[in-house]
């Protein structure tokens, strides 16, 4: 994944930035990657995840691969505004299990000056846009997509595969609930 190039980056503005993919992409792990390298040129970051993602920590936003930085749970994005007044960088993880509210979170914070990285998955198990990522994704500056390995057969993948049934749409997990899986593989679970 590409670091914003010197000469691309904005001065004195703020700007959002999304990391979209399915599960097992990298997207905390590029998350936290752009988070230490704040704090290493000195940043002020604040660090957010929503309060259903329990599955590694609570205090803690956590890669796949066990990559964590500290984080403040949150029940509802426009808690942000408030606990980020101090923050010059904002990291947000897991965005999907927000409201549609942290679109406007995301655009107030980054009118303020801050910069914004947002996570999380940009579809659901069934293949169908996971709000409120695609709005994000519409007003972001920079967007990366991050790709997975189909579990099935080696190719790029951008699907996550549910492997229990459940009518649930979200249904918090992590590999004893989901892989990812390339287009050719993935299929929608029947529910029950």
């Amino acid at each position: 994944m590409n670091e914003l190039a010197p000469h691309s980056m904005p001065k004195d503005i703020g700007w959002i930035e999304v990391i979209a993919g399915c599960m097992f992409s990298g997207k905390t792990e590029e998350l936290i990657r752009r988070l230490r390298r704040a704090q290493i040129a000195k940043q002020k970051i604040r660090v957010f995840k929503p309060k259903i993602d329990t599955r590694y920590s609570e205090g803690s936003i956590v890669s796949h691969s066990e990559q964590s930085l500290p984080s403040t749970i949150v029940e509802d994005a426009r808690e942000i505004i408030h606990l980020a007044k101090d923050a010059q960088v904002v990291g947000i993880d897991e965005a999907q299990f927000f409201s549609n509210d942290l679109i406007q979170v995301c655009n107030t914070l980054a009118s303020k000056g801050k910069r914004v990285i947002v996570a999380g998955l940009d579809q659901d198990y069934r293949g169908i846009p996971f709000e409120p990522m695609p709005q994000l994704l519409a007003i972001a500056e920079y967007i990366t997509k991050a790709l997975a390995i189909c579990v099935n057969c080696g190719n790029p993948a951008d699907k996550t595969q549910r492997k229990i049934v459940s009518k649930e749409r979200v249904v918090v997990g992590a590999a004893d609930i989901y892989e990812a899986r390339c287009r050719r593989c993935h299929y929608i679970p029947e529910e029950s």
